[in-house]
Protein backbone atom coordinates (compact mmCIF):
# COMPACT_ATOMS: atom_id res chain seq x y z
CA UNK A 1 0.00 0.00 0.00
CA UNK A 2 1.42 3.38 -1.01
CA UNK A 3 2.58 5.55 1.89
CA UNK A 4 0.46 8.52 0.79
CA UNK A 5 -2.70 6.37 0.88
CA UNK A 6 -1.79 4.25 3.91
CA UNK A 7 -0.87 6.97 6.41
CA UNK A 8 -4.31 8.71 6.32
CA UNK A 9 -5.93 5.26 6.75
CA UNK A 10 -3.71 4.50 9.78
CA UNK A 11 -4.49 7.97 11.17
CA UNK A 12 -8.23 7.23 10.87
CA UNK A 13 -7.82 3.77 12.45
CA UNK A 14 -5.87 4.99 15.49
CA UNK A 15 -8.13 8.03 15.87
CA UNK A 16 -11.26 5.84 15.96
CA UNK A 17 -9.61 3.32 18.32
CA UNK A 18 -8.62 6.10 20.72
CA UNK A 19 -12.00 7.84 20.53
CA UNK A 20 -13.54 4.54 21.65
CA UNK A 21 -10.93 4.22 24.36
CA UNK A 22 -11.34 7.85 25.46
CA UNK A 23 -15.15 7.68 25.64
CA UNK A 24 -15.03 5.51 28.76
CA UNK A 25 -12.32 7.50 30.63
CA UNK A 26 -14.57 10.05 32.39
CA UNK A 27 -17.26 7.42 33.07
CA UNK A 28 -15.19 4.50 34.35
CA UNK A 29 -14.79 5.61 38.02
CA UNK A 30 -18.54 6.25 38.45
CA UNK A 31 -19.52 3.09 36.57
CA UNK A 32 -17.21 0.91 38.68
CA UNK A 33 -18.46 2.62 41.85
CA UNK A 34 -22.08 1.92 40.83
CA UNK A 35 -21.24 -1.79 40.49
CA UNK A 36 -19.61 -1.71 43.94
CA UNK A 37 -15.89 -1.02 43.42
CA UNK A 38 -13.88 0.62 46.20
CA UNK A 39 -11.22 3.25 45.28
CA UNK A 40 -8.53 0.54 45.62
CA UNK A 41 -10.46 -1.83 43.34
CA UNK A 42 -10.90 1.00 40.82
CA UNK A 43 -7.12 1.49 40.84
CA UNK A 44 -6.64 -2.24 40.23
CA UNK A 45 -9.21 -2.12 37.42
CA UNK A 46 -7.14 0.55 35.70
CA UNK A 47 -3.80 -1.17 36.43
CA UNK A 48 -4.85 -4.64 35.21
CA UNK A 49 -5.39 -3.25 31.68
CA UNK A 50 -1.88 -1.77 31.57
CA UNK A 51 -0.48 -4.98 33.09
CA UNK A 52 -1.94 -7.06 30.23
CA UNK A 53 -0.44 -4.60 27.74
CA UNK A 54 2.93 -4.83 29.48
CA UNK A 55 2.87 -8.64 29.23
CA UNK A 56 1.42 -9.17 25.76
CA UNK A 57 2.38 -6.21 23.50
CA UNK A 58 5.77 -7.80 22.60
CA UNK A 59 4.02 -11.09 21.77
CA UNK A 60 1.58 -9.40 19.38
CA UNK A 61 4.37 -7.38 17.76
CA UNK A 62 6.31 -10.60 17.18
CA UNK A 63 3.22 -12.34 15.75
CA UNK A 64 2.66 -9.42 13.36
CA UNK A 65 6.23 -9.91 12.05
CA UNK A 66 5.31 -13.53 11.27
CA UNK A 67 1.70 -13.45 9.97
CA UNK A 68 1.36 -9.83 8.79
CA UNK A 69 0.12 -6.55 10.27
CA UNK A 70 -3.50 -6.47 9.08
CA UNK A 71 -4.81 -9.62 10.85
CA UNK A 72 -3.15 -8.59 14.13
CA UNK A 73 -4.59 -5.05 13.95
CA UNK A 74 -8.03 -6.59 13.31
CA UNK A 75 -7.67 -8.93 16.32
CA UNK A 76 -6.74 -5.93 18.51
CA UNK A 77 -9.67 -3.77 17.41
CA UNK A 78 -12.23 -6.58 17.58
CA UNK A 79 -10.96 -7.51 21.07
CA UNK A 80 -11.38 -3.91 22.19
CA UNK A 81 -14.97 -3.88 20.89
CA UNK A 82 -15.82 -7.13 22.69
CA UNK A 83 -14.34 -5.84 25.96
CA UNK A 84 -16.37 -2.58 25.78
CA UNK A 85 -19.52 -4.58 25.10
CA UNK A 86 -18.84 -6.90 28.05
CA UNK A 87 -18.22 -3.85 30.27
CA UNK A 88 -21.54 -2.32 29.17
CA UNK A 89 -23.32 -5.56 30.14
CA UNK A 90 -21.44 -6.07 33.44
CA UNK A 91 -23.56 -6.35 36.57
CA UNK A 92 -20.86 -7.65 38.92
CA UNK A 93 -17.35 -6.41 39.64
CA UNK A 94 -15.68 -9.66 38.52
CA UNK A 95 -17.34 -9.23 35.10
CA UNK A 96 -15.80 -5.77 34.80
CA UNK A 97 -12.38 -7.18 35.70
CA UNK A 98 -12.77 -10.03 33.17
CA UNK A 99 -13.67 -7.52 30.45
CA UNK A 100 -10.64 -5.35 31.29
CA UNK A 101 -8.29 -8.36 31.28
CA UNK A 102 -9.62 -9.53 27.90
CA UNK A 103 -9.50 -5.99 26.49
CA UNK A 104 -5.93 -5.43 27.71
CA UNK A 105 -4.76 -8.78 26.32
CA UNK A 106 -6.24 -8.34 22.83
CA UNK A 107 -5.96 -4.56 22.38
CA UNK A 108 -2.24 -4.65 23.24
CA UNK A 109 -1.93 -5.75 19.59
CA UNK A 110 -2.99 -2.33 18.27
CA UNK A 111 -0.26 0.20 19.02
CA UNK A 112 2.88 -1.88 18.31
CA UNK A 113 1.43 -3.31 15.10
CA UNK A 114 0.32 0.06 13.74
CA UNK A 115 3.79 1.49 14.51
CA UNK A 116 5.41 -1.52 12.82
CA UNK A 117 3.12 -0.93 9.80
CA UNK A 118 4.37 2.68 9.65
CA UNK A 119 7.98 1.42 9.75
CA UNK A 120 7.16 -1.02 6.89
CA UNK A 121 5.82 1.65 4.54
CA UNK A 122 8.07 4.66 5.27
CA UNK A 123 11.63 5.40 4.19
CA UNK A 124 14.11 6.09 7.00
CA UNK A 125 13.93 9.79 6.09
CA UNK A 126 10.13 9.93 6.50
CA UNK A 127 9.85 7.51 9.46
CA UNK A 128 9.60 10.30 12.06
CA UNK A 129 6.76 11.93 10.12
CA UNK A 130 4.85 8.63 9.93
CA UNK A 131 5.25 7.94 13.66
CA UNK A 132 4.22 11.54 14.39
CA UNK A 133 1.00 11.13 12.39
CA UNK A 134 0.07 8.03 14.42
CA UNK A 135 0.91 9.91 17.63
CA UNK A 136 -1.29 12.83 16.51
CA UNK A 137 -4.20 10.42 15.87
CA UNK A 138 -3.83 9.01 19.39
CA UNK A 139 -3.76 12.53 20.84
CA UNK A 140 -6.82 13.70 18.86
CA UNK A 141 -8.73 10.56 19.87
CA UNK A 142 -8.03 11.35 23.53
CA UNK A 143 -9.25 14.92 22.97
CA UNK A 144 -12.62 13.95 21.44
CA UNK A 145 -13.30 10.63 23.22
CA UNK A 146 -13.66 11.90 26.81
CA UNK A 147 -15.80 14.84 25.61
CA UNK A 148 -18.22 12.41 23.87
CA UNK A 149 -18.24 10.11 26.92
CA UNK A 150 -18.97 13.01 29.25
CA UNK A 151 -21.93 14.20 27.15
CA UNK A 152 -23.62 10.79 26.81
CA UNK A 153 -22.98 9.69 30.42
CA UNK A 154 -25.64 12.15 31.60
CA UNK A 155 -28.30 9.89 30.00
CA UNK A 156 -26.93 6.62 31.39
CA UNK A 157 -23.52 5.36 32.50
CA UNK A 158 -23.96 2.33 30.19
CA UNK A 159 -24.32 4.35 26.96
CA UNK A 160 -20.63 5.41 26.62
CA UNK A 161 -19.57 1.74 26.76
CA UNK A 162 -22.04 0.77 24.00
CA UNK A 163 -20.79 3.75 21.96
CA UNK A 164 -17.15 2.71 22.48
CA UNK A 165 -18.02 -0.85 21.36
CA UNK A 166 -19.83 0.47 18.25
CA UNK A 167 -16.83 2.71 17.42
CA UNK A 168 -14.49 -0.32 17.67
CA UNK A 169 -16.65 -2.57 15.47
CA UNK A 170 -16.99 0.18 12.82
CA UNK A 171 -13.18 0.56 12.89
CA UNK A 172 -12.80 -3.23 12.54
CA UNK A 173 -14.84 -3.26 9.30
CA UNK A 174 -13.05 -0.13 8.07
CA UNK A 175 -9.68 -1.92 8.49
CA UNK A 176 -11.03 -5.09 6.85
CA UNK A 177 -12.24 -3.20 3.76
CA UNK A 178 -9.70 -0.38 3.34
CA UNK A 179 -6.32 -1.36 4.85
CA UNK A 180 -3.95 -3.46 2.74
CA UNK A 181 -1.26 -5.72 4.16
CA UNK A 182 2.18 -4.07 4.38
CA UNK A 183 4.31 -7.23 4.56
CA UNK A 184 4.86 -9.49 1.56
CA UNK A 185 4.74 -13.30 2.09
CA UNK A 186 8.56 -13.36 1.72
CA UNK A 187 8.98 -10.76 4.50
CA UNK A 188 6.66 -12.74 6.77
CA UNK A 189 8.69 -15.89 6.06
CA UNK A 190 11.99 -14.17 6.82
CA UNK A 191 10.62 -12.96 10.19
CA UNK A 192 11.15 -16.48 11.56
CA UNK A 193 14.86 -16.16 10.82
CA UNK A 194 15.21 -12.71 12.44
CA UNK A 195 16.92 -12.05 15.74
CA UNK A 196 14.82 -13.06 18.78
CA UNK A 197 13.08 -10.48 20.96
CA UNK A 198 15.96 -10.17 23.44
CA UNK A 199 18.04 -8.65 20.60
CA UNK A 200 15.67 -5.68 20.57
CA UNK A 201 16.90 -4.89 24.07
CA UNK A 202 20.58 -5.44 23.36
CA UNK A 203 23.36 -2.87 23.29
CA UNK A 204 22.79 0.88 23.01
CA UNK A 205 19.10 0.56 22.02
CA UNK A 206 18.30 -0.55 25.59
CA UNK A 207 18.89 3.11 26.57
CA UNK A 208 16.00 4.21 24.34
CA UNK A 209 13.59 1.74 25.97
CA UNK A 210 14.59 2.98 29.44
CA UNK A 211 14.26 6.59 28.26
CA UNK A 212 10.67 5.86 27.15
CA UNK A 213 9.98 4.24 30.55
CA UNK A 214 11.06 7.42 32.40
CA UNK A 215 8.97 9.61 30.07
CA UNK A 216 5.89 7.38 30.56
CA UNK A 217 6.46 7.23 34.34
CA UNK A 218 6.61 11.03 34.71
CA UNK A 219 3.58 11.60 32.42
CA UNK A 220 1.33 9.11 34.25
CA UNK A 221 2.43 10.53 37.63
CA UNK A 222 1.34 13.97 36.43
CA UNK A 223 -2.00 12.70 35.09
CA UNK A 224 -2.76 10.92 38.38
CA UNK A 225 -2.10 13.91 40.65
CA UNK A 226 -2.77 17.09 38.66
CA UNK A 227 -6.51 17.21 39.51
CA UNK A 228 -5.68 17.44 43.23
CA UNK A 229 -2.80 19.86 42.61
CA UNK A 230 -4.93 22.20 40.49
CA UNK A 231 -7.80 22.10 43.00
CA UNK A 232 -5.41 23.05 45.80
CA UNK A 233 -3.41 25.69 43.90
CA UNK A 234 -6.09 27.30 41.72
CA UNK A 235 -9.45 25.95 42.95
CA UNK A 236 -10.13 24.24 39.60
CA UNK A 237 -13.01 21.75 39.23
CA UNK A 238 -13.52 18.67 37.03
CA UNK A 239 -15.05 20.51 34.04
CA UNK A 240 -12.17 23.01 33.92
CA UNK A 241 -9.67 20.15 34.23
CA UNK A 242 -11.35 18.40 31.30
CA UNK A 243 -10.76 21.52 29.18
CA UNK A 244 -7.16 21.84 30.38
CA UNK A 245 -6.32 18.24 29.40
CA UNK A 246 -8.12 18.79 26.09
CA UNK A 247 -5.92 21.85 25.35
CA UNK A 248 -2.79 19.89 26.35
CA UNK A 249 -3.83 16.98 24.09
CA UNK A 250 -4.42 19.31 21.15
CA UNK A 251 -1.02 20.98 21.61
CA UNK A 252 0.72 17.59 21.65
CA UNK A 253 -1.26 16.31 18.64
CA UNK A 254 -0.49 19.43 16.56
CA UNK A 255 3.23 19.04 17.31
CA UNK A 256 3.22 15.32 16.41
CA UNK A 257 1.16 15.74 13.25
CA UNK A 258 2.88 18.87 11.93
CA UNK A 259 6.31 19.47 13.43
CA UNK A 260 7.90 16.11 14.27
CA UNK A 261 8.20 14.98 10.63
CA UNK A 262 9.78 18.25 9.48
CA UNK A 263 12.22 18.48 12.37
CA UNK A 264 13.35 14.83 12.22
CA UNK A 265 13.94 15.25 8.48
CA UNK A 266 15.99 18.40 9.10
CA UNK A 267 17.96 17.53 12.25
CA UNK A 268 17.42 13.81 12.87
CA UNK A 269 15.45 12.02 15.60
CA UNK A 270 18.19 12.44 18.21
CA UNK A 271 17.99 16.23 18.20
CA UNK A 272 14.17 16.15 18.38
CA UNK A 273 14.20 13.71 21.34
CA UNK A 274 16.58 16.00 23.24
CA UNK A 275 14.49 19.11 22.46
CA UNK A 276 11.38 17.24 23.67
CA UNK A 277 13.02 16.20 26.95
CA UNK A 278 14.19 19.77 27.69
CA UNK A 279 10.74 21.27 26.92
CA UNK A 280 9.05 18.60 29.10
CA UNK A 281 11.37 19.41 32.01
CA UNK A 282 10.58 23.14 31.63
CA UNK A 283 6.87 22.25 31.57
CA UNK A 284 7.19 20.33 34.86
CA UNK A 285 8.94 23.33 36.44
CA UNK A 286 6.27 25.76 35.21
CA UNK A 287 3.44 23.55 36.53
CA UNK A 288 4.66 24.34 40.07
CA UNK A 289 3.71 27.99 39.39
CA UNK A 290 0.07 27.18 38.50
CA UNK A 291 -2.37 29.72 39.99
CA UNK A 292 -5.30 29.93 37.53
CA UNK A 293 -7.14 28.12 34.71
CA UNK A 294 -5.08 29.86 32.01
CA UNK A 295 -1.70 29.31 33.67
CA UNK A 296 -2.58 25.61 34.17
CA UNK A 297 -3.61 25.29 30.50
CA UNK A 298 -0.46 27.07 29.28
CA UNK A 299 2.01 25.18 31.50
CA UNK A 300 0.46 21.77 30.79
CA UNK A 301 0.54 22.59 27.06
CA UNK A 302 4.27 23.34 27.27
CA UNK A 303 4.70 19.91 28.85
CA UNK A 304 2.39 18.33 26.23
CA UNK A 305 4.42 19.85 23.38
CA UNK A 306 7.67 18.46 24.82
CA UNK A 307 6.10 15.05 25.32
CA UNK A 308 4.73 15.13 21.75
CA UNK A 309 8.26 15.39 20.36
CA UNK A 310 9.61 12.37 22.24
CA UNK A 311 7.50 9.23 21.57
CA UNK A 312 7.32 9.30 17.74
CA UNK A 313 11.02 10.16 17.50
CA UNK A 314 11.98 7.31 19.87
CA UNK A 315 9.78 4.88 17.88
CA UNK A 316 11.36 6.01 14.62
CA UNK A 317 14.93 5.77 15.90
CA UNK A 318 14.36 2.34 17.47
CA UNK A 319 12.99 0.81 14.25
CA UNK A 320 16.13 2.05 12.47
CA UNK A 321 18.52 0.76 15.16
CA UNK A 322 17.09 -2.52 16.46
CA UNK A 323 18.34 -5.90 15.28
CA UNK A 324 14.90 -7.49 15.76
CA UNK A 325 11.82 -7.18 13.48
CA UNK A 326 9.80 -3.94 13.57
CA UNK A 327 6.88 -5.62 15.37
CA UNK A 328 9.13 -7.11 18.08
CA UNK A 329 10.76 -3.72 18.60
CA UNK A 330 7.56 -1.64 18.77
CA UNK A 331 5.92 -4.31 20.95
CA UNK A 332 8.73 -4.07 23.48
CA UNK A 333 8.49 -0.25 23.39
CA UNK A 334 4.74 -0.47 24.16
CA UNK A 335 5.60 -2.79 27.03
CA UNK A 336 7.94 -0.22 28.60
CA UNK A 337 5.27 2.43 28.08
CA UNK A 338 2.73 0.28 29.96
CA UNK A 339 5.23 -0.42 32.76
CA UNK A 340 5.54 3.35 33.28
CA UNK A 341 1.74 3.70 33.35
CA UNK A 342 1.46 0.99 36.02
CA UNK A 343 4.11 2.42 38.37
CA UNK A 344 3.50 6.13 37.67
CA UNK A 345 0.08 6.75 39.30
CA UNK A 346 0.78 5.09 42.70
CA UNK A 347 4.28 6.63 42.78
CA UNK A 348 2.85 10.07 41.91
CA UNK A 349 0.17 9.71 44.60
CA UNK A 350 2.74 8.65 47.20
CA UNK A 351 5.00 11.65 46.36
CA UNK A 352 1.98 13.99 46.38
CA UNK A 353 1.11 12.82 49.92
CA UNK A 354 4.56 14.01 51.07
CA UNK A 355 4.40 17.38 49.29
CA UNK A 356 2.06 18.47 46.50
CA UNK A 357 4.89 19.70 44.27
CA UNK A 358 6.97 16.49 44.51
CA UNK A 359 5.46 14.62 41.50
CA UNK A 360 6.52 17.52 39.24
CA UNK A 361 9.97 17.94 40.81
CA UNK A 362 10.48 14.19 40.31
CA UNK A 363 9.24 14.68 36.71
CA UNK A 364 12.07 17.17 36.17
CA UNK A 365 14.57 14.69 37.65
CA UNK A 366 13.25 11.86 35.46
CA UNK A 367 13.60 14.17 32.43
CA UNK A 368 17.22 14.79 33.43
CA UNK A 369 17.80 11.02 33.70
CA UNK A 370 16.18 10.52 30.26
CA UNK A 371 18.50 13.20 28.83
CA UNK A 372 21.56 11.48 30.34
CA UNK A 373 20.42 8.10 28.95
CA UNK A 374 20.21 9.63 25.49
CA UNK A 375 23.76 11.00 25.80
CA UNK A 376 24.96 7.46 26.66
CA UNK A 377 23.05 6.07 23.66
CA UNK A 378 24.51 8.76 21.41
CA UNK A 379 28.06 8.10 22.58
CA UNK A 380 27.75 4.34 22.04
CA UNK A 381 26.29 4.68 18.55
CA UNK A 382 28.19 7.75 17.32
CA UNK A 383 30.17 5.79 14.77
CA UNK A 384 27.15 4.07 13.18
CA UNK A 385 24.24 6.46 13.60
CA UNK A 386 25.73 9.62 12.09
CA UNK A 387 23.17 12.25 11.16
CA UNK A 388 20.12 10.78 12.93
CA UNK A 389 21.48 11.37 16.43
CA UNK A 390 22.86 14.82 15.77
Amino acid sequence: METKKALPVLFAVMFLVMVGFGIIIPVMPFYAEEIGASPTELGLLMAVYSLMQLLFAPMWGRISDKIGRKPVIMIGIFGLGISFLLMALSTELWMLFAARVLGGFLSSANMPTVMAYVADITSEEDRGKGMGIVGAAVGMGFVFGPAIGGVFSSESLHIPFFLAAASSFITFFFVFIVLKESLTPEQRGSANKRAPLRHAFKGPTSMLFLLQLFVSLSLSGLEATFAYFAAEKAGLGTVQLGYIFMIMGLAGAIVQGGLVGRLTKKWGEGAVIQIGIVISAIGFGLILLTDSFWSAALFLSVFGIGNGFIRPSVSSLLTKQSAAGYGSTTGLLSSFDSFGRIIGPPLGGWLFAFAIGLPYISGMLLSLLAFILFQIFKKKTQSTIGHSSS
